[in-house]
């Protein structure tokens, strides 16, 4: 009865009671009632803690385990951002306005009426940022919603608000790598320094969207939280919601259950909404590939309480690139259970523009955008795609890609390879009879062989394989 009566009196998120500086809440989530650790405090230190045990510089990072298990969070709602004219811009080609408007507006299709690309993050320091920026603003989308990136001067903060922008990002660096090596701060003066500048951002009526540089190597509890904590009684007071992106800027992050802090993206989802008090909503994820773990520690922060993961299209970005924002809408709909709208076959118009538009290089072998991430070469795996193409297709590439399965011809390819290629790539022979026993495939076959058996080691073009179906007719 009692905990019914706390359950009625309270609305979300309300402590009810408070002692030495324990707080217990009634969980709207849970439907329990839950204990959340003292305030934390800023933890000053005269030297950085650079964690040596797991990252010693001469060797392949560690990661060490705790065995805490936090519980799995996934929230109502989650969307993906976009940060590819900032971050991803970074390390390509320059772009130009029109490709930045052209690929703004393939977004805006791609993100489907839901708009699950909900932002997209822009620089504005140069004319042609602005210009950018402008003309992609004046297509009158709702989503993605433009945001910028700005460093912290005064000035940078008056060019957003006179843009009309709504949220902006500010570096507030967290790591004691960044704090005490690069800035030459202490955690007290770098978090003086930054509270600084977040209240002048607000005072202009901008909400920050504060980047937590290099997460995956801060001292948690004794910074990460603390600061949290801070932000979030700068929110409540100017009434704006401030936003924290969790930046996984080395790619240091695991996903594994039981990991340890830092290096867990569990813990620091869990920790920024739980001790924190941050809600999924103002959580996002921004995670880098150099350990090949973008996409699974990406979706790991939506399971364990981000709302939002932050990623560039192909995944471009600086070193290893940025999460792909294609692998996030295929990772959305995995967990969902449906696309929720977001029209998938544009990523295939993506990949070409960035192909054909940029002369950007795509490894042929790239998840759902490269040149051959459904073909096959195996003469076995062409048999298999010729009786029943879901045996060796991930799943109905044409129909959400707008790729059909394909078949490559070279040595390895076999009688199946040569008839799939007829089926499908030649405009004469797209017939239901042909097979692999069909006397035009024996034929090609014979061909073929001939030309590997004299010295050739590279795949057929089409333009080849068309001259030898003539031939062989």
């Amino acid at each position: 009865m009692q905990n019914e009566e706390m359950k009625n009196n309270t609305t979300k998120n309300e402590p009810i009671i408070r002692e030495h500086d324990t707080k217990f809440e009634y969980s709207n989530t849970t439907h329990l009632i839950e204990q959340s650790s003292y305030r934390y405090s800023l933890q000053e230190r005269p030297n950085p803690n650079l964690y040596r045990e797991l990252y010693d510089y001469e060797s392949v990072p560690k990661v060490s385990f705790n065995h805490r298990f936090v519980p799995v969070n996934m929230p109502e709602n989650i969307w993906i951002t976009d940060t590819t004219f900032r971050d991803g811009q970074q390390a390509a080609e320059p772009f130009t306005v029109r490709q930045i408007v052209d690929l703004y507006k393939m977004m805006h299709r791609l993100g489907g009426p839901k708009g699950l690309i909900r932002q997209s993050e822009f620089f504005v320091y140069s004319e042609k940022d602005r210009e950018a920026l402008l003309a992609c603003k004046e297509l009158g989308y709702q989503f993605p919603e433009i945001t910028t990136w700005i460093r912290a001067t005064k000035s940078d903060f008056e060019l957003v608000k006179s843009l009309g922008i709504r949220e902006t990002g500010i570096l507030v660096s967290c790591s004691d790598y960044h704090i005490y090596n690069k800035m030459k701060l202490t955690r007290r003066s770098a978090l003086d320094k930054y509270l600084g500048v977040i209240k002048e951002v607000l005072d202009m009526g901008i909400s920050p969207r504060c980047h937590f540089e290099d997460i995956t190597r801060a001292d948690f509890y004794g910074f990460v939280v603390p600061f949290a904590e801070a932000l979030s009684d700068l929110s409540a007071k100017y009434q704006i919601p401030i936003k924290i992106r969790a930046c996984d800027t080395m790619g240091y992050g695991v996903s594994f259950p039981g990991a340890a802090l830092p290096r867990s993206v569990p813990g620091i989802a869990y920790g920024l909404n739980h001790y924190a008090g941050f809600p999924s909503e103002l959580l996002e994820w921004h995670g880098h590939n150099d350990f090949y773990k973008a996409v699974s520690n990406s979706s790991t922060a939506w399971l364990y309480g981000c709302s939002s993961v932050n990623c560039a299209l192909l995944g471009i970005g600086e070193r290893c690139g940025n999460t792909p924002l294609e692998a996030m809408i295929m990772e959305y709909a995995a967990l969902r259970g449906t696309t929720d709208g977001m029209d998938t076959t544009v990523i295939t118009e993506i990949g070409e523009y960035f192909k054909n538009e940029m002369g950007y290089n795509i490894p042929p072998r790239t998840p759902f955008v490269g040149r051959d991430f459904n073909v096959t070469k195996a003469g076995i795996h062409a048999d298999g795609l010729m009786k029943d193409e879901e045996i060796y297709n991930i799943f109905n590439t044409e129909k959400l890609l707008n790729r059909p399965a394909q078949v490559t011809i070279d040595a390895h390819s076999g009688l199946a390879g040569i008839a799939h290629w007829l089926k499908h790539r030649c405009p004469d022979e797209q017939s239901a009879e042909i097979d692999k026993h069909s006397p035009i495939v024996l034929k090609m076959k014979e061909k073929i062989d001939a030309l590997y058996e004299s010295g050739r080691t590279t795949s057929m073009s089409d333009a080849e394989l068309l001259d030898i179906y003539h031939s062989a007719k």
